[in-house]
């Protein structure tokens, strides 16, 4: 996740990265065109460049959803034609590529703190910024541990030579993140969080 460092990106403050990212988030979305979309994606891997991840983490970032990638651009072209395809994956990788860039110039309890503080204004609406807080620390801590389950999941199905199936991949690994979720539900009620 996070990677000290010295770069202009590591140097910004966490709300200003996390608004960066929003506003990143709204381009994305709303720009129409394959061409404008992989054009921000070059954009997201330059500045990851400039953040100081190499060429072989975001490989790696980048081939753990090379499988949603390509399902979801076969669906898209069959749906709506290639330059749409093109469009919503190279979109979802420059989200990726940016959210990647936040979580490691950002350390995740600055981080947390934010999201903590930011949330402050709705409690006279009934929300607890703590608790959300802590459900977005719960989501930066179950991200790496659902790579690894992907990735050993997948590393099994290579094993028994079924990689070509997806039902081999997908299935084991929705019934994995499903009992660490799980897992971790019982260890935050079993530390009396969650039961008002």
């Amino acid at each position: 996740m996070h990677r000290p460092g010295t770069s202009p990106l590591h140097r910004l403050r966490p709300g200003t990265k996390l608004l960066g990212l929003v506003a990143f988030a709204v381009v994305v979305i709303a720009v129409p065109g394959a061409g404008l979309t992989l054009a921000l994606l070059g954009v997201a891997l330059v500045v990851a460049v400039i953040a100081g991840l190499t060429v072989r983490e975001l490989a790696q970032t980048l081939r753990t959803f090379a499988l949603i990638a390509v399902a979801l651009f076969a669906f898209q072209a069959w749906q709506n034609g290639i330059d749409r395809g093109l469009e919503v994956v190279a979109g979802l990788l420059a989200l990726i590529v940016a959210a990647t860039v936040v979580t490691a110039t950002t350390p995740t309890d600055a981080m947390v703190d934010t999201i903590t503080r930011a949330a402050r204004p709705w409690r006279r609406l009934g929300a607890d910024p703590e608790r959300i807080g802590l459900a977005f620390a719960l989501v930066l801590a179950a991200l790496p541990r659902m790579l690894e389950l992907a990735h050993e999941t997948h590393s099994a199905a290579r094993a028994r030579g079924l990689e070509r199936n997806p039902r081999a991949y997908a299935t084991p690994l929705v019934l994995r993140a499903v009992a660490q979720a799980r897992e971790t539900g019982a260890a935050l009620h079993a530390r009396g969080i969650g039961d008002d």
